[in-house]
């Protein structure tokens, strides 16, 4: 009886653990450190935009020329997350966004 319950335990946490194994298709989130702390020069590089300003939220960004990448500015940071985990599921199709 006690072997037939060991094995069990160990059948599930081997289960378990090979859930965790399998690789996620979802981007994940990133942090990129503002050198002057401000964020009205956020996307410029070499006199470049590579950021666009989300009309409808201060201080938020898309990333790129599509908007699959929403980016957040605070003081001393860019936080930057695909937009369905940076807004939900539930949310993130009623953001409006313009592609280049």
């Amino acid at each position: 009886m006690k072997a037939l319950l060991i094995a069990a335990i160990l059948l599930v946490g081997l289960l378990a653990m090979g859930s965790e194994a399998i690789p996620s298709n979802r981007w994940s989130c990133y942090k990129k450190v503002l050198k002057d702390r401000d964020c009205r020069n956020v996307g410029i590089s070499n006199g470049v935009a590579t950021m666009r300003p989300i009309d409808s939220l201060q201080n938020h960004f898309w990333e790129g020329n599509k908007c699959d990448m929403v980016c957040y500015c605070n003081f001393s940071e860019l936080l930057c997350c695909p937009r369905d985990v940076f807004f939900g599921p539930k949310i993130s199709f009623i953001i409006p966004c313009k592609t280049i």
